[in-house]
């Protein structure tokens, strides 16, 4: 069963049906991703580079076709970072940013209601 997701995107938001096994293994992801970034953050000799890691790339297909990425080493911190959201279906086609930590939060109050 699908219930409704809404992710705050910079200029406004989407709301689309969502099932909640998808929603936690985004979760998993953004888990994955916050490790990530936190080992380039956590980089405090200035002389040394911290190591490259991998972009977050996840793609879920449903009713609708939702990919999400970041690249974890273009941002300071998690909580400047941004995530690009492709959603479509057959008829549109939506391309926005939406800030990492909105998403998480997001994610968050759609795991708390499906429960």
């Amino acid at each position: 069963m699908s219930t409704p997701l809404t992710l705050n995107l910079l200029q406004g938001s989407v709301t689309f049906r969502f099932t909640s096994t998808a929603a936690q293994t985004l979760k998993a992801e953004i888990d994955q991703l916050m490790h990530s970034m936190k080992a380039i953050a956590g980089n405090s000799n200035p002389k040394s580079r911290p190591q490259p890691q991998e972009s977050m790339n996840y793609q879920y297909t449903g009713d609708i076709f939702l990919e999400i990425f970041c690249n974890p080493n273009i941002y300071p911190s998690p909580f400047a970072a941004k995530v690009l959201i492709t959603l479509r279906d057959d008829r549109i086609r939506l391309t926005s940013e939406a800030e990492l930590p909105r998403l998480i939060e997001d994610l968050e109050n759609y795991l708390a209601q499906a429960d």
